[in-house]
């Protein structure tokens, strides 16, 4: 009996010692998460990730969260395939700089959009489109 609460009392400073995220393991960990904080799931360079915060902030109202479209705007993932109506970088930048006025799409480079932003937003769309991309915010590599 002696020897069992010597042992119980070891694990017990042992946990202490190294502190609670040693004694948790990834699947635990994941469980901490709720639906709106989840983990992210890729790792992305700096030019995909400030392409999916500028998509979050200027397309993702009318085309979508996670770039899958809505009643508004079309689905931008089936868009940039290579059987797509927007098949090409150029005719992506085109069409954001230009807009789609007939069918309520605004031009973003009179309103201010550079081309560099539209490329960064183009890279994070096309990186979904690609199936490189999972649904979700993406994390930054280290060191980009």
């Amino acid at each position: 009996m002696r020897m069992i609460a010597r042992v119980t009392c070891s694990l017990l400073l042992g946990c202490l010692l190294l502190g609670p995220s040693a004694a948790m393991n990834a699947a635990e960990a994941q469980e901490l998460r709720d639906q709106y904080h989840q983990a992210p799931r890729d790792t992305v360079t700096q030019e995909v990730y400030d392409g999916w915060k500028q998509y979050n902030l200027n397309c993702a109202r009318c085309h979508g969260e996670d770039v899958q479209g809505t009643t508004i705007a079309p689905h931008l993932l089936v868009s940039l395939k290579p059987e797509g109506p927007i098949n090409t970088k150029e005719l992506f930048i085109q069409t954001v700089c230009d807009g789609r006025p007939d069918r309520g799409m605004p031009a973003w480079c009179p309103l201010g959009m550079e081309t560099p932003t539209i490329e960064k937003i183009y890279a994070y769309v096309k990186g979904r489109s690609d199936a490189k991309l999972g649904q979700g915010r993406p994390a930054l590599k280290p060191g980009t």
